[in-house]
């Protein structure tokens, strides 16, 4: 099914009164009292419960420094409340999904890590399991869509990986991934079907939560194929049940919030750009299940916008934020005011960009990117 782009409306269900959502416009407060080895019992899809978030934690610990936390009054003016931010910039391959990359490879066996990866990806995956794959000395393989940044491709050749380029966009790529894996006999990694790497991903969470003392009243993250969300939907539920989670995604890819709004599958073909890491035409149904019972509200921002962020953290705490990575701060700029006099946490999730591009958005240029 398929829904024209430009019908889309950049509104947000929670400003437009969607019956749907359940994020209130004033501070709600939180709740970080909950027992770190609970567990949400769920078996479905890629909702792997919270305690494997904590086991995913005590994995990688040893192995990824914790990332800062940081705020800044130009953000908190920004967004109409205090705000923090998580800079996943900071991780080795700069983006976030790191996380799961490593807790996927040290949950593996030997076995399983000599018979290599396979995967689909527009860069931060690729680099997250082509990164772990070096580290364990497993053979990766990855498939990205033609006219994909040439900067990430270059940067998961030189972690080691395999790069094949297939297609027209990541559905095409996904396929090929899908294929090889068959008649290799490597494991197939989906970025949203992978519950080691939801688990993995979902310990930012435990980190932050530990790192501002004081409630939070929402917390905004961008969304792809929903992994992130998913993880970090997880861990709040059990930690702070009380504190919105709130997915972003471009206007110009808006297949999950598309498909969160409706209840039903929504397919739509990515128009934009400049958020490539959230491009995804084709909902993710292990992630889309869990959204749908743990997430208070998704925004749609245009790449203007995204391009507002990315310029606020240059010129505020002096960041490097992709657009995938600068989409939170732009959602949490579209609900201005919605939590005013309260506290929220925004990820920035990645800062892999190409200089050029960088400096066309920073100085305020066109937001596209030329065949």
């Amino acid at each position: 099914m398929n829904s024209p782009v430009a019908h889309l409306t950049t509104q947000s269900p929670l400003v437009s009164g969607r019956a749907r959502a359940t994020v209130s416009c004033r501070p709600a407060g939180s709740d970080l009292g909950s027992d770190l080895g609970s567990d949400l019992g769920s078996d479905l899809g890629s909702d792997p419960g919270f305690a494997a978030i904590v086991q995913a934690r005590e994995r990688i610990r040893a192995h990824l420094p914790v990332t800062p936390v940081v705020g800044h009054p130009g953000l908190s003016r920004a967004v109409g409340a205090k705000c923090f931010v998580k800079l996943e910039n900071t991780q080795p391959v700069g983006a976030f999904k790191i996380r799961g990359g490593l807790n996927l490879l040290m949950s593996d066996s030997p076995r399983q890590r000599a018979q290599g990866y396979v995967t689909a990806t527009r860069g931060n995956h690729g680099q997250s399991l082509a990164y772990a794959c070096a580290r364990f000395g497993s053979q990766c393989e990855l498939f990205v869509p033609r006219g994909n940044d040439p900067s990430k491709n270059l940067a998961m050749r030189e972690l080691g990986a395999t790069l094949h380029v297939v297609g027209d966009d990541f559905d095409a790529a996904s396929a090929a991934a899908e294929e090889r894996a068959a008649s290799s006999g490597a494991r197939l990694v989906h970025p949203g079907r992978t519950p080691e790497l939801v688990a993995g991903i979902g310990t930012w969470v435990l980190e932050l939560l530990e790192q501002v003392d004081e409630p939070l009243d929402a917390v905004f993250v961008p969304v792809g194929v929903g992994s992130c969300i998913a993880g970090t939907a997880l861990a709040l539920a059990s930690l702070a049940p009380r504190t919105k989670l709130i997915g972003v995604q471009s206007e110009a890819a808006p297949a999950m919030t598309l498909s969160w709004r409706s209840g039903q599958p929504v397919a739509c073909r990515p128009t934009g750009d400049l958020a490539d890491g959230l491009a995804v035409g084709k909902p993710v149904a292990e992630t889309l299940e869990v959204m749908e019972r743990l997430v208070d509200d998704m925004v749609l921002v245009s790449e203007a916008t995204i391009a507002e962020a990315m310029r606020l953290y240059a010129g505020t705490v002096a960041q490097i934020a992709e657009g995938a990575g600068a989409a939170a701060l732009a959602g949490a700029m579209a609900l201005r005011g919605c939590f005013a006099g309260g506290r929220i946490a925004v990820l920035l999730s990645g800062g892999n960009i190409a200089p050029t591009r960088l400096m066309d958005v920073l100085s305020g240029g066109d937001v596209r990117l030329s065949a």
